[in-house]
């Protein structure tokens, strides 16, 4: 919907993955051409990328809070929206709420907030709102495949410091270009 939060990050992701493309093709010239200039570039480029992801990794572990008070802020706003027209944000919340058998983010009193609910003699909740809230769901699944998610975060780091080696040692290994012998004129 209208949430700057989950806008701000879809911007922020699209600009790392454009920024990752950028480089990747400055490497790939640095390497082909024997650039010294650019391989240096693509090694200070992957170095900020890994710490860029190594804060993040530790932002999102210590304000563990307020990531939550956000989700919760956000998912707020998608219940009180929900008019039951099958959107693709409302077929993504039955679908979470479906698999992980929860309901709302911290209950069914979250769903208190959307005007056809209220407005409703009977209390129709979706099909897909059952048992407890999903925060619970989703800090279990995430808990579940913490192994995985690490797994995964290990291997792209391992993959970017693979190189960044392999630019330095390529770097150090060029030729100096020898200028002395190009005729005067």
């Amino acid at each position: 919907g209208n949430s700057t939060s989950v806008k701000v990050a879809c911007y922020v992701l699209i600009s790392v993955g454009a920024f990752s493309m950028l480089m990747g093709f400055l490497g790939c010239l640095g390497a082909i051409y024997e650039v010294r200039c650019l391989l240096g570039l693509y090694f200070t480029c992957l170095l900020l990328i890994l710490l860029a992801q190594i804060v993040a990794g530790a932002l999102i572990y210590f304000q563990k809070d307020v990531l939550n008070q956000e989700m919760s802020k956000v998912v707020t706003k998608v219940l009180d929206d929900y008019p039951g027209n099958n959107s693709t944000t409302e077929q993504a919340w039955d679908f979470i709420q479906r698999s992980m058998e929860c309901c709302g983010w911290s209950g069914r009193v979250d769903w208190s907030g959307n005007m056809v609910i209220v407005n409703s003699s009977q209390l129709l909740f979706p099909c897909s709102c059952q048992n407890e809230g999903c925060a619970a769901s989703v800090e279990s699944w995430i808990l579940t495949n913490l192994g995985v998610v690490l797994g995964v975060c290990l291997a792209v780091a391992l993959v970017e410091l693979l190189g960044m080696i392999l630019s330095v040692c390529l770097c150090r290994n060029l030729q100096a270009e020898d200028y002395t012998k190009v005729p005067k004129y």
